[in-house]
């Protein structure tokens, strides 16, 4: 077979198969095993590694990657990636849900790793 006809057979195969060895993206949004929380009762008695789950307003950004989170009992540094946000315009009066860890450490207070942002309605 020529060239010029094997190359249109080529490229239609290409695609076919990048489009299928592309990662599917999803986010699940229901039910979770994480237990509500809150930010008094994460300050009271902090777990390293804990899994948290917590609703509220970032009150301010103090660092790159660095927030002030409250929900009324108390405030606590959030530590969330801008990926976390995925493109959802949040600010202080926005009220969020927030999904991650309990990071202690040893001249510090402890700090939530953010996994998951959410909007709540």
């Amino acid at each position: 077979m020529p060239t010029h006809v094997k190359a249109p057979r080529l490229l239609a195969s290409a695609v076919v198969a990048v489009t299928f060895a592309m990662p599917v993206y999803a986010q699940y949004s229901g039910p979770s095993g994480i237990g509500q929380t809150t930010v008094a009762e994460i300050l009271k008695s902090p777990v390293d590694d804990q899994d948290v789950q917590i609703q509220g307003h970032l009150l301010r950004q103090t660092g790159h990657d660095k927030f002030i989170f409250s929900d009324g009992t108390g405030e606590i540094v959030a530590e969330i990636e801008a990926k976390h946000f995925s493109g959802q315009p949040v600010d202080e009066k926005t009220k969020v849900e927030l999904i991650g860890e309990v990071d202690t450490g040893r001249n510090r207070p402890p700090e939530i790793e953010v996994d998951s942002v959410r909007v709540v309605q």
